[in-house]
């Protein structure tokens, strides 16, 4: 079980809290994007990301759709846009300290995602 803090002490979550603290998580996180966006933009914290690269790097994904996750994502403070004043303005886009805390979730479901494929393959014969 999960644990939880409370005033300076420590407790295992009941189920039910465990199930909040998923919810919580999925109306974060869910959908098909926002997590692929996340761990895009963990990659590259060497690199400047504009709007376009994003869209780029994130085959499939429509410019209306990544416009509304990365405001979602910037709301739930898990990454920054950045105006540059250049001609013409230039936007580009970063993972927060707080929005790299999310890295270990991506690396699993990644992990596990390789491990899927090759199952599947397996069991196609």
């Amino acid at each position: 079980m999960a644990k939880i803090k409370e005033n300076g002490t420590e407790r295992e979550a009941t189920c039910t809290e465990e199930l909040f603290a998923m919810r919580d998580s999925l109306d974060v996180l869910g959908g098909k994007w926002k997590l692929m966006i996340l761990r895009y933009l963990t990659n590259r914290t060497d690199q400047q990301i504009h709007f376009k690269k994003l869209e780029r790097g994130i085959g499939g994904i429509s410019a209306k759709m990544l416009s509304k996750e990365l405001k979602e994502l910037e709301t739930n403070l898990l990454i920054t846009r950045t105006i540059q004043d250049t001609k013409p303005i230039t936007v580009t886009y970063a993972v927060t300290e707080y929005g790299k805390s999310v890295f270990p979730v991506t690396e699993t479901l990644v992990n596990w995602g390789l491990l899927h494929r090759e199952k599947i393959k397996a069991s196609m014969g």
